[in-house]
């Protein structure tokens, strides 16, 4: 393994089994341009407290942002992100770098690389959330005409507005957007805790403003601040930003995965609600005649693996002493594969939302079951005095002989219709089948 952060006290090697076992640099390589971020803004507190002169405050962030300028390549003969990029620095200016760590711990170091991380996927998740919702309005707008059968229970329940049921996932997703908004905006930036003490230097020198230098490195963020820490135990012990990531990234996926359970079940031929555009489609290998929905049923099933992120890591930190431990290096993966995951799926989903083409026919032809307009029977029975539990057993046993004998309700002659209640006039009743009538009697939806 190349050289190490550490290693003074030790006379001995690493064993190659525990090296392999430590490292994690396959996947911390994720925090290069965040850890380097950290570092340049170190470098001006170093100066500021009299550690660096100025000359060689420049010198160490010229040479750290033409590190992290290009695409940075993970070494796995490195420990760690933190190890490979203090290296490749010595490499660049010799012996200044060694003064790059003076009063800072990678314990410090790596939960604010991990902070901006956060900071910055949550705002990405956040952004390409509300290109699916545009894209969701934008749909339930060009088709706002249509109604179709509300389910529960995947029981045909009553006529809806498509545009409503679209709606109902704009909501949704709307709020789970606000989620990750005030989880990315709960993440205060800090340095000063060392590795569990606190530093020498004073905690004005830690009030920073880090937009510039992350401009410099590609981090599309602004209006970041660093402060001094609060309490450095804390600090270098607290993952319960982490934990609320996994916990809105998870909440999204709970959205993401029904929207896809809804679609998958309205392209099937039993359906035939909705048709999903070949580009976001695969075939099979053996059936030519295949077109599967095969994002969607990896968007639905990717849900599971991210509940597993969050618990997993819950369990992992439910336990552990104060301060740090080696276990929070186990936060990277489930972290990393959660906001990846959201964040491709949601640029996934604008793309196909935007081709979707509903099948007007066939939405109509399912608005013929009479069952669907039992509940405004009901209401009819109650508008002309009949209590509602009562006009509730009426209907269900209307219903229950239109079914039992094929015959239709409102076929029925007035006469067939006094056997459950003489308020029944088939003239009237005709009336309620009306998908439009239906859902225009909903007064209590904002529309």
């Amino acid at each position: 393994m190349a050289k190490k952060l550490w290693g003074g006290r030790f006379t001995k090697p690493t064993d190659p089994s525990v090296e392999e076992f430590t490292r994690s640099i396959q996947y911390d390589y994720k925090l290069a341009k965040y850890d380097i971020l950290g570092s340049i803004v170190h470098v001006e507190i170093l100066g500021k407290a009299g550690y660096l002169k100025p000359k060689e405050v420049s010198e160490i962030q010229s040479a750290l942002l033409k590190i992290g300028s290009g695409n940075f390549s993970p070494d796995l003969s490195y420990e760690d992100v933190h190890s490979q990029i203090q290296d490749a620095l010595e490499k660049k200016i010799g012996d200044l770098a060694l003064k790059l760590h003076t009063a800072r711990s990678r314990n410090d170091q790596v939960v604010f690389a991990t902070k901006v991380y956060c900071i910055d996927k949550l705002t990405e998740v956040a952004a390409l959330g509300e290109g699916v919702v545009a894209a969701l309005k934008s749909l339930a707008k060009a088709n706002s005409d249509i109604i179709m059968p509300g389910f529960t229970h995947m029981q045909h329940a009553q006529p809806v507005y498509l545009k409503d049921y679209l709606g109902a996932y704009v909501i949704m997703l709307e709020a789970s957007i606000d989620k990750v908004r005030v989880a990315a905006k709960e993440i205060k930036l800090t340095m000063g805790a060392g590795a569990v003490a606190g530093t020498p230097i004073e905690a004005k020198h830690y009030n920073v403003s880090m937009d510039k230098y992350a401009k410099k490195l590609g981090i599309g963020l602004t209006r970041l601040k660093l402060e001094p820490t609060k309490n450095s135990i804390y600090t270098v012990s607290d993952r319960s930003f982490v934990a609320e990531a996994l916990n809105v990234t998870a909440i999204m996926a709970t959205h993401l995965s029904r929207f896809a359970e809804d679609l998958i079940i309205w392209s099937t031929k039993e359906f035939d609600f909705v048709d999903i555009d070949e580009a976001f489609c695969t075939g099979s290998s053996l059936m030519p005649q295949k077109k599967n929905a095969d994002a969607l049923e990896l968007i639905r099933g990717s849900a599971g693996r991210l509940y597993g992120n969050r618990m997993g890591f819950l369990v992992v930190i439910k336990g552990l002493p104060l301060s740090y431990n080696r276990d929070m290096q186990l936060d990277k993966e489930p972290l990393f594969d959660s906001l990846g995951t959201v964040i491709k799926e949601l640029k996934v989903l604008k793309g196909l939302v935007g081709t979707l083409k509903f099948n007007k026919d066939k939405i109509e032809s399912q608005l013929d079951d009479e069952s669907l307009y039992a509940t405004d029977i009901v209401y009819y029975l109650v508008d002309k005095g009949v209590p509602f539990k009562t006009a509730h057993a009426i209907v269900g046993k209307l219903v229950k002989y239109s079914i039992d004998n094929r015959i239709e309700i409102k076929s029925m002659t007035d006469h067939e219709l006094s056997r459950f209640s003489d308020k029944f006039k088939n003239k009237e009743m005709i009336k309620l089948f009306d998908p439009k009538v239906s859902v225009e009697s909903k007064r209590s939806v904002k529309r």
